[in-house]
């Protein structure tokens, strides 16, 4: 995805019991529906870090529907906003 003026980027992590069951996975199969770029991957402090870029809107959609998917693991949400790198090709798993 090339960068429009639009396009932001959310770096966005999960507490709770967000790993081992499946959130890194999940989050992958949804962002395959929405118009997104980025990675997920787990932290070594117990939470999972989500990096995504796209329009405002999308991102809200995107997050969303992580939200309600994974919703029940999560205890607390922190997220950034920021410009666009433009570095991402599609989204995956890092690890």
């Amino acid at each position: 995805m090339n960068p429009s003026s639009r396009c932001r980027r959310r770096e966005v992590r999960y507490s709770g019991h967000v790993q081992g069951v499946g959130f890194r996975f999940t989050t992958q199969q949804i962002a395959r529906h929405f118009a997104v770029d980025g990675y997920v991957r787990n932290l070594s402090d117990g939470r999972v870090q989500l990096v995504t870029e796209g329009e405002p809107e999308e991102l809200d959609r995107f997050l969303q529907a992580v939200h309600e998917r994974m919703g029940d693991h999560i205890d607390d949400v922190s997220a950034d906003t920021q410009a666009p790198s433009g570095e991402f090709k599609g989204f995956s798993i890092r690890y």
